[in-house]
């Protein structure tokens, strides 16, 4: 599910630096990733910018080498593996992957999900599924639909029309970073680094600590980051900020991998993964 991977700048293939790391990389340049690919342009990559699920097809393709993609296609791919303590996650409200209800959740029959949400998509039908026994049909929404568009009783959004204000007479709203924190007491990982199987060990060693550069470069570099994109979004510098810096957390750390460990036992169990996965070792650092 294009977890909420949002805000598009440009997509399309970018070589940097002639490739000389000797791997294919795909980032996404959306506002909540602008803190991990800060810097990645002088990195020496063979960098391709695109859509998250692109990048997840792309990986698993063999068309790139290493993406950074929603977390539940971690669990989807053949034999990935996390490259990276870079992240996007939350560790409490994340603000903009929201779910709209027009009646009480335990009612809810048809779920409008966002097309460009894969990972939100999994968790929100977790949550129903998990909390409330209910197991919606599911409408797609297309990436440029409003939530007034479908009759649905629950709509989830992504990115900028998360954030903004909703029409459609909903009657209550779920941010679904503070559900599933305040649901399990553990953060939410929405995207990470991932290498597709037979990429040498010695390649990604390489590159692993250059993700890591970049995203300690843009968290070093958040209030510049905030005043180049607030406007494009919508938003006012110390809005953008205040997402960039409070809302979303950028390390993969124990209990981030706990927490994709628990993401992917709810999501299996209701058949939104495949079952007998070695988390471990998918979650394991190469």
């Amino acid at each position: 599910m294009r977890a909420p991977f949002q805000f598009p700048s440009t997509s399309g293939r970018l070589p940097v630096g002639g490739g000389q790391h000797g791997l294919r990389v795909g980032a996404v340049q959306y506002l909540n990733t602008k803190p991990l690919v800060h810097g990645l342009q002088t990195a020496g990559l063979d960098l391709a910018y695109d859509l998250p699920s692109r990048l997840a097809d792309r990986l698993s393709r063999g068309d790139l080498d290493i993406a950074l993609i929603p977390s539940i296609e971690l669990f989807r791919g053949d034999g990935y593996g996390v490259v990276s303590d870079a992240c996007i996650g939350c560790r409490g409200a994340v603000m903009s992957v929201k779910l709209f209800f027009r009646t009480a959740p335990a009612r809810v029959v048809r779920l409008a999900v966002d097309e460009g949400s894969r990972t939100s998509a999994t968790l929100a039908r977790i949550l129903l599924a998990e909390r409330f026994g209910v197991f919606p049909s599911i409408e797609i929404l297309p990436i440029e639909g409003r939530a007034e568009d479908t009759a649905a009783d629950a709509v989830l959004l992504i990115g900028d029309r998360a954030i903004g204000s909703q029409r459609g007479g909903f009657q209550l709203i779920w941010d679904l970073g503070d559900e599933w924190c305040r649901w399990t007491g553990l953060p939410f990982v929405f995207a990470v680094w991932a290498a597709r199987q037979g990429v040498p060990p010695e390649s990604l060693r390489r590159v692993e600590p250059l993700l890591q550069a970049a995203r300690d470069g843009g968290r070093a570099n958040l209030a510049a980051i905030a005043s180049a994109e607030a406007s494009g979004h919508g938003l006012t510098v110390p809005q953008c900020l205040s997402y960039l810096r409070d809302n979303l957390h950028y390390h993969l750390g124990p209990d981030e991998r706990l927490a994709l460990s628990r993401f992917y036992g709810h999501a299996a169990k209701l058949d939104l993964a495949p079952t007998g996965l070695d988390v471990k070792a998918t979650l394991a650092a190469r």
